[in-house]
């Protein structure tokens, strides 16, 4: 009966979604299975064309310090552009990106290229919350935030698993070896042909109307003057688990080849694996956040994600590893839209975009700079003092969620002053 319950509930939150949210849920299907095999494939790409792993680091960093210091005026572009827009332009950016790192692959043409890409995903990524909220009602927000993350973590499996074969079926076509740059750089041509085809659903996208208020130029700035600690509050704990995600995680499939000697092939299927646990947690997200709300949410999942991330990283055998790898993302990163979800609604909708823009800087703040340092880390001295060093900013940023937002505050007691005779009567 409550299996039956749960199933009824989540099915009338589903059909509670808008025509607008339905065609934006196209876009996250295409556009997650085109970055899946981007995400695989792009570091081995890069290697393969002689290329070394601090290199790479930079890569990542030119990428995500371009989104973080560009953030701000993208929140700004995506309020005067607005979301259709935005999202389109984003879109297309990303396209045009991969197809000039594949058409012309030098060093000049990868960072400038990477510069594109963190400019696109900003853009795309700070007009998401404020889309997802005007396109919903409360009944199924948390529904569409959580089903958005998940169909596109989803579709991502399928993207990484298409990833893992495409190169070894191009050089056998072709009579090249997998390894071969040529093999990664026609497979990655389905990434820019994905995220084209990823902007056709948004051409029919509606416009909504909007006050004036929420157009005003001045009135984030005004929100921001008037609630800095909130908003300080809201944000510290996503920056400080950047800065120990940007150690690792965009090193993982460079990681199980280095450390455990997996296959891309191997590889691909475990990142198909891991996006599906990923999406299966976020699909799950929602419901746990009605039995238990939304901050409990955030800080059981992301606790219970810490041992295994010590397994993940220190592991002496490659089949715990990669189990614990499953389970680590499930649970790391199902409370992540849910978060959104409570962010964007605690603030005013004139400021949504520009404080999605202060959570997208948060997010790629570790991304930007965390990357080259363990790039630099992993050539002198391996995988295990970045893993390391992730656990405990992890921890550091659970604590800051329960601190601001679960740990109960003592309530003042109120001491009622009694007449001496009262007093005495009570025998006090």
């Amino acid at each position: 009966m409550k299996f039956g319950n749960t199933l009824a509930t989540y099915a009338d939150r589903l059909r509670a979604f808008r025509p607008n949210a339905r065609l934006y849920l196209v876009y996250v299907i295409l556009a997650g299975a085109a970055i899946g095999v981007f995400r695989l494939l792009f570091n081995f790409y890069v290697l393969s064309l002689g290329y070394d792993e601090a290199f790479l680091g930079n890569l990542v960093t030119a990428n995500n310090l371009t989104a973080l210091l560009l953030a701000l005026p993208m929140g700004y572009l995506a309020d005067f552009w607005g979301r259709k827009a935005s999202l389109l332009i984003g879109s297309l950016g990303v396209s045009v990106a991969v197809l000039a790192m594949v058409l012309w692959p030098s060093a000049p043409v990868f960072v400038a290229m990477n510069v594109l890409l963190g400019m696109s995903q900003a853009l795309a990524g700070i007009s998401m919350g404020p889309f997802l909220m005007e396109n919903s009602g409360e009944k199924e927000r948390t529904y569409l935030f959580s089903f958005s993350s998940g169909l596109q973590m989803a579709s991502a499996s399928v993207g990484n698993w298409l990833g893992g074969s495409l190169p070894a079926w191009i050089a056998g076509t072709l009579q090249v070896s997998p390894g071969d740059s040529y093999a990664y750089g026609l497979a990655l041509l389905v990434v820019a042909a994905g995220s084209l085809l990823a902007a056709v659903p948004l051409l029919f996208l509606r416009k909504l109307n909007t006050t004036k208020s929420q157009k005003s130029a001045f009135a984030p700035i005004s929100y921001f003057s008037s609630h800095p600690v909130l908003l300080g509050k809201l944000i510290l704990p996503m920056l400080v688990t950047s800065i120990g995600a940007g150690l690792i995680m965009p090193f993982m499939n460079v990681f199980f080849r280095q450390v455990y000697h997996q296959p891309d092939q191997a590889i691909g299927v475990m990142f198909a694996w891991g996006s599906l646990a990923m999406g299966v947690g976020l699909m799950l997200a929602p419901l746990l956040a009605d039995r238990m709300g939304k901050i409990q949410l955030v800080v059981i999942s992301q606790a219970l994600s810490i041992p295994f991330l010590f397994l993940l990283g220190f592991s002496p055998w490659f089949a715990l590893s990669a189990v614990a790898y499953y389970i680590r993302l499930a649970l790391m990163n199902m409370s992540s839209p849910v978060y959104q979800t409570f962010v964007m609604e605690r603030v005013d909708p004139s400021a949504r975009a520009t404080v999605a823009s202060l959570v997208s800087m948060a997010n790629n703040f570790g991304w930007a700079f965390s990357p080259a340092i363990s790039g630099w880390i992993q050539v002198g001295y391996g995988f295990g003092p970045a893993f390391g060093a992730t656990i405990v900013l992890y921890t550091i940023s659970i604590f800051l969620y329960w601190q601001y937002f679960w740990r109960r505050k003592p309530e003042k007691k109120l001491v009622r002053v009694m007449p001496k005779e009262t007093l005495a009567q009570k025998g006090e």
